[in-house]
């Protein structure tokens, strides 16, 4: 799906899971997945509170699935703070959203039912840590030159990222 919707993103992602995968030998959580990281959240009745998650790529996607047995049409919400919408968000749906620069949060379900959900998100430092040749940006300032160079390289990076993103006419072309 993510490959479908965003292919730029989504290679991104994959290239840079690949370039570790062959420097350290990791293994990926699933086998062909983009995401680095993966978190299940188990019940009885999972909720979160208004947040964002700093920690992921600023300009990436985060895919979130619900789980569980409950009225989507009396809880469990999706709401999208800055974007100002309130999603209805049933069992067996997955979403993709821009979760480090989007506060986002979820409705409490009916006494009794059950919600869970599925996160899948990869962190911004993996990104930088591939970037900066396999180094933190803390262990890349030991070499000025090479430090002034790779924030020369950032710079208009938000620019890079946004262009990975699909365009309105791109996604409409995909249905």
């Amino acid at each position: 799906v993510f490959a479908s919707w965003a292919p730029k993103l989504h290679a991104h992602y994959h290239d840079a899971l690949r370039k570790v995968e062959k420097k350290i030998g990791a293994t990926r959580c699933f086998s062909g997945n983009a995401f680095a990281s993966a978190t299940v959240n188990v019940g009885p009745a999972v909720r979160t509170f208004i947040h964002r998650d700093m920690k992921n790529l600023a300009y990436g996607l985060c895919a979130i699935t619900a789980l569980g047995k409950f009225d989507h049409k009396k809880g469990g919400h999706l709401i999208l703070w800055d974007a100002k919408l309130i999603i209805e968000f049933p069992a067996g749906s997955t979403i993709f959203i821009p979760s480090a620069t989007l506060s986002h949060s979820n409705t409490a379900i009916q006494s009794g039912e059950k919600r869970a959900s599925f996160t899948q998100y990869s962190a911004g430092g993996l990104f930088r840590w591939v970037d900066n040749g396999y180094k933190t940006d803390v262990q890349l300032q030991k070499n000025p030159a090479a430090y002034r160079r790779i924030l020369s390289e950032r710079e208009g990076g938000w620019v890079k990222g946004l262009a990975m993103l699909p365009t309105i006419q791109e996604l409409v072309a995909n249905v």
